[in-house]
């Protein structure tokens, strides 16, 4: 049954709302609700449980040809009005052959123009999506204007007008993915007459649309790719950054030379078209090396190169196979890789910053004087590579001093010096994999601990590791707890070393001169003369099992308990952050982005209704991980988000949950 008006019922806003007012030929279905002053056009589609209310916002127009499917939701608020093609204003218009999929909600005031879709459980709220947009599904768009003709993925979250600017164009695949489902849905309509007519039009559409491949070839490709997540987690990045993506291929000959050939140009600027062409590549060269690059237009520089084929890996089905696994550059070493953990780390770093790196040996008399000898540069682009060939110098030099060496080959210096062997020591593995040091007596080297007693926790040497990396100078200042209330902090004696292990001695040696006052850790900028980071290390009530002093990085609040969990609280009243994020919050704040949080309820969760917690103003590590953290705590039951914030071009650089319920 056609319903040609709904009751108009009593509301606060008007007790005396308009009739809805439908064409003669549209067709909406007697289960869906149609209340208040809505402009209903020629062949307009209305499918069941569809609830459109004009009750409290009106008036709204529904435009020639659009349809409106199952489950769908429009309503609009008492303010906020836009303007139609007609140049009234109303508090919702939707154009001329619209699309509006199942369960959708739009939400005025809300403008969308001719021709544009809006994919499955998508929410729009005061914004305007211009005319011919895809928006796929479960998106959320939200105080922004949406230029025509743009493609907005699946799960995008577009709340402010630079994300919306960078959006990428339609593609003809998309539209065709519309068409698809546009015709199914307006087949329903058929002949009014019954509802039995109204599905023999679908039936005999759907046989034709079957003999047009391009009509249904819509499917997304990026359930069958054949490259490894990490692949698409680097390809997502750049793309995100606003970088763009190329391939270069080698055979065995030129590999050996890094005499790489180009692959082509990329022109996808989506996820699932750039790996697409990557598989594409990746069997068209196949019994080669193929590598993924990271280009900066602006800059024009290379980001990121990282390998995604080699010889021996079975290359990328075509769409609709299964699933190959790559050996992706990040790949970590072996297992059975007597270099510790840091060691790895280091090398994962200089290589992902395209630095190249080199190793030196000594015997005992050489090192004493420093007269280092070059043992190679070693030419390896990914980690397991680097570390096969520092393996291989470790055990043709055993019984000398061995160091890696990060060269930064723009700036022609050095960038990182880091001791991987001394003579007597041997490797013992720990129980989560990594590797510790020991020297012959069995006494534990201190700057290769994790958390060794009486020394300094794995945040403090990952941090001090950090700031020498950057070529900045490390000091200390000690003060008891009067001077700590005024500030009055003491210089310590001076560290002159660059090398992590002698600085990392020196430290140790500070805290067990100043032991029961507080330590803080400096790093210092010597070309400018100013400090870029202030932490404390030390506190007087901070004991170890033998009761010697153990350096933490702390706030003046807090004491961050680190665990494994996903960022969710361990104890009850413990609100701890895993490993993964610390390292992300360093990241972010080392590169100088601003740091930012959100919280949801499990319902806000299910429609990205995401609120802004405290600002976080601070740029320091550990009083951005307290806020965090007092974040965790204020809003615990519910989903926290850390959100990374370029200040300068005023967009977001990353997303992430940190708590869940």
């Amino acid at each position: 049954m056609v319903v040609r008006s709904s009751a108009a019922p009593p509301t606060p806003w008007s007790k005396n709302l308009a009739e809805p007012q439908i064409d003669e030929s549209a067709y909406v279905h007697s289960f869906s609700n149609l209340i208040g002053d809505v402009k209903v056009n020629a062949n307009v589609l209305i499918a069941p449980g569809t609830s459109i209310r004009a009750d409290e916002g009106g008036s709204f127009y529904i435009g020639e040809g659009t349809n409106i499917q199952d489950g769908v939701v429009i309503h609009g608020l008492e303010k906020g009005r836009v303007v139609g093609d007609n140049s009234e204003e109303y508090s919702v218009w939707i154009g001329k052959q619209a699309c509006i999929t199942h369960m959708a909600l739009i939400h005025g005031p809300v403008y969308i123009g001719d021709r544009t879709f809006i994919g499955f459980r998508s929410t729009i709220f005061n914004a305007r999506v211009g005319e011919g947009c895809i928006v796929m599904m479960h998106a959320l768009i939200q105080d922004v204007e949406i230029p025509p003709g743009k493609y907005i993925p699946s799960g995008a979250t577009i709340v402010n007008q630079q994300q919306a600017d960078r959006l990428p164009d339609v593609q003809e695949r998309d539209r065709a993915f519309v068409r698809y489902v546009a015709e199914v849905n307006e087949s329903l309509q058929g002949d009014r007459g019954t509802q039995k007519a109204a599905y023999k039009p679908m039936r005999s559409r759907q046989k034709q649309s079957k003999q047009d491949t391009n009509e249904t070839n819509y499917i997304n490709s990026v359930e069958s790719m054949g490259l490894s997540s990490d692949m698409r987690a680097q390809v997502r990045s750049l793309l995100s950054q606003g970088y763009a993506i190329g391939a270069e291929h080698a055979d065995k000959r030129r590999y050996k030379t890094s005499s790489w050939l180009s692959c082509g140009s990329i022109s996808g600027k989506r996820e699932d078209q750039v790996i697409n062409e990557l598989e594409a590549y990746a069997r068209e060269y196949e019994g080669e090396y193929v590598r993924l690059l990271g280009i900066d237009p602006g800059a024009k520089r290379r980001v990121l190169e990282m390998v995604i084929q080699r010889p021996g890996d079975t290359p990328a089905p075509a769409s609709g196979g299964k699933t190959s696994s790559y050996n992706a550059t990040g790949a970590s070493a072996p297992s059975n890789s007597s270099i510790s953990g840091d060691v790895a780390s280091h090398v994962r770093s200089l290589l992902n910053q395209g630095c190249k790196i080199g190793i030196e040996y000594a015997d005992k008399r050489r090192f004493k004087t420093s007269s280092w000898l070059t043992e190679s540069t070693i030419e390896a682009r990914n980690e397991s590579e680097a570390m096969r060939v520092i393996q291989a110098t470790i055990a043709d030099h055993e019984g000398e001093y061995v160091r890696l060496v990060g060269i930064d080959p723009n700036a022609k210096r050095r960038v990182l010096e880091l001791i991987v062997q001394r003579p007597g020591e041997t490797s013992v593995s720990n129980s989560n994999g990594s590797s510790l040091k020991y020297s012959s007596n069995g006494t534990k080297k201190a700057s290769y601990s994790s958390t060794s007693s009486g020394g300094l926790s794995s945040e403090v040497v990952a941090q001090v590791r950090s700031i020498l990396m950057q070529g900045y100078k490390i000091g200390t200042e000690h003060a008891d707890k009067r001077r700590f209330k005024t500030s009055s902090w003491q210089t310590c004696s001076p560290i002159e070393s660059s090398r992590e292990s002698e600085v990392i001695a020196a430290l140790e040696a500070c805290l067990a001169e100043h032991q029961g006052e507080y330590v803080r850790l400096l790093g210092i900028d010597s070309k400018v003369k100013r400090r870029v980071i202030e932490t404390v290390i030390q506190r007087p009530d901070d004991n170890s099992g033998n009761g010697r002093s153990t350096a933490t990085v702390a706030s003046a609040n807090a004491t961050s308990s680190y665990s494994s969990s996903n960022g969710a609280s361990n104890k009850a009243g413990s609100y701890s952050l895993d490993a993964e994020t610390l390292s992300q919050v360093r990241s972010i704040l080392m590169q100088g982005y601003k740091i930012g949080t959100e919280h949801a309820d499990k319902r806000r969760f299910k429609t990205s209704s995401w609120q802004s917690c405290a600002p976080i103003a601070s740029s320091r590590e550990s009083e951005v991980i307290a806020s965090l953290e007092a974040c965790m705590a204020e809003h615990q039951g519910e989903y926290v988000r850390l959100i990374g914030i370029d200040p300068k071009a005023k967009r977001r650089v990353m997303e992430t949950v940190i708590q869940r319920p």
